[in-house]
């Protein structure tokens, strides 16, 4: 009985400890997390404020002379509305204040980054600390008036951050005692069913071996709240987690499968029309056998993409590298898709650079397959547009390739998403979702960048940008 009760004991610290550590320490990151979070929202939001409003303010300078500055910010700060909550200065290009709605600080040179950093590098430039002078914790914008590439003076707008500070510090102390609430009761918890141990586990095993056998996600019912409980947990977790992976599995082989079936259908379709002989008219022939080969080279694109994104997944995509005529694959591939495109009713132009370009280092095949991926789904997502523009230029050590539509573009929302693998967006086009994340990945692993952008007039602009020099 006194070794039970020893081994009981033994068993209620380890589980009080490991448990209270384990908690201890996501709640402290929780909360640690969480107040960096409500710091970075408060100060970026109010960094996001001042920097528009500065920027507004330097918009009603633009390409005033000197003198029509200085009359134009003796009367902006005259006139300035919101006094209470924020200091507008005007500095001069020598970092001097001219003009302050306090008017305490005028003739004074604060001497912070962000007066350096609007005057040297003629942008605007945002810094938070302490006032040289009251020693205050202040967040600072300044903005550049330009005129004629020449900087006349800075618009700078200061306010202070201790109502934010005492605010911030108030949510970090809300958080700590949410924290610290979450670990009382976890540990009056525990203390509670660590109680009940000693259960036995003959369910769990019947349970696992079903698991195994395939019947994923299913649950047990949790009896205990000990290390049996434990371990239950651990296996309905389990459970549901290989039952949520063969979800997202099937949901994929259904997609994909789709995507292969449409073609194959339509290939299908008009090789048995053509084989029973029902079309007699040589057009009718011809258009069938189009749509054959069109839909015979979409499957093959589908597949190699599968295929290299397989790759990509499991570490196994190479590249061949050795020097490429860069101009010369992106010629290829628009001469290869141009007379397609014209069939579609799509015109598509290509601008050469006069100027010479060194080979690069580079797998031909990889740069061949991104280029013909963008130029169909230029075609695919902007061929409402009729034109397709295909440009190569050089910029710096750079070959910058340019391919151009005049479809309706991409969503603003869309657009940070577009190169993820399986994204499709509200596109209503045909693919599989993932040949622009092989064409990013090639891209990348050549040492360039891929971009997408919506032009203006209308349509998507991708940008390639790959360097002309290891």
């Amino acid at each position: 009985m006194a070794k039970k009760r020893t081994r009981s004991r033994g068993i209620r610290q380890r589980w009080m400890a490991n448990s209270l550590a384990a908690v201890l320490f996501i709640v402290l990151l929780g909360v640690s997390a969480f107040s960096l979070a409500m710091s970075s929202f408060y100060y970026s939001t109010m960094s996001s404020d001042l920097e528009a409003r500065a920027t507004m303010a330097t918009r009603s300078f633009r390409n005033f002379t000197e003198t029509e500055y200085n009359n134009r910010a003796a009367s902006y700060v005259a006139e300035f509305e919101d006094k209470g909550n924020l200091e507008i200065q005007f500095i001069n290009p020598f970092g001097r204040i001219q003009y302050s709605s306090y008017g305490l600080t005028a003739g004074s040179a604060p001497g912070t980054a962000d007066i350096a950093g609007a005057i040297e590098n003629k942008e605007l430039t945002p810094w938070t600390g302490s006032d040289p002078n009251t020693g205050e914790h202040i967040m600072c914008v300044a903005s550049p008036i330009l005129y004629d590439g020449s900087v006349v003076g800075v618009v700078r707008l200061v306010t202070s951050l201790k109502l934010v500070d005492r605010q911030i510090a108030l949510v970090v102390l809300l958080a700590f005692g949410v924290g610290a609430l979450i670990i009382a009761i976890v540990y009056f918890s525990n203390l509670y069913f660590v109680r009940s141990i000693v259960e036995p586990v003959a369910g769990v095993t019947d349970i696992a071996q079903r698991i195994a056998g395939g019947s994923y996600g299913i649950q047990m019912e949790k009896r205990s709240d000990d290390e049996v409980g434990d371990l239950v947990d651990a296996i309905n977790d389990m459970s549901m987690k290989i039952n949520q992976a063969e979800k997202l599995k099937s949901e994929f082989i259904s997609s994909v499968s789709h995507e292969l079936r449409t073609p194959l259908t339509a290939i299908n379709g008009w090789a048995e029309t053509m084989a029973s002989g029902e079309l007699r008219d040589a057009e009718d022939m011809k258009k069938g056998l189009s749509i054959i080969v069109s839909e015979a080279r979409r499957l093959t694109s589908m597949v190699e993409e599968l295929l290299d994104f397989t790759r990509i997944e499991d570490g196994r995509f190479t590249l061949s590298i050795e020097p490429v005529d860069i101009k010369a694959e992106l010629e290829d591939a628009v001469y290869t898709y141009r007379e397609f495109f014209r069939r579609e009713g799509i015109t598509l132009t290509h601008t050469d650079c006069e100027e010479e370009f060194p080979p690069i280092e580079a797998d031909p095949q990889r740069l061949r397959q991104v280029f013909c991926n963008i130029l169909d789904n230029a075609a695919k997502h902007g061929g409402s547009g009729e034109r397709i523009e295909s440009a190569i230029s050089k910029e710096g050590d750079e070959a910058v390739i340019t391919i151009r539509d005049y479809g309706p573009g991409i969503p603003e929302d869309e657009l940070p998403h577009v190169k993820y693998k399986f994204y499709k967006g509200s596109s209503k086009a045909r693919g599989s979702g993932i040949g622009l994340a092989v064409c990013d990945e090639i891209i990348t692993r050549h040492g360039g960048t891929l971009t997408l952008s919506n032009a203006e007039g209308g349509g998507c602009r991708v940008t390639i940008r790959l360097p002309l020099e290891a």
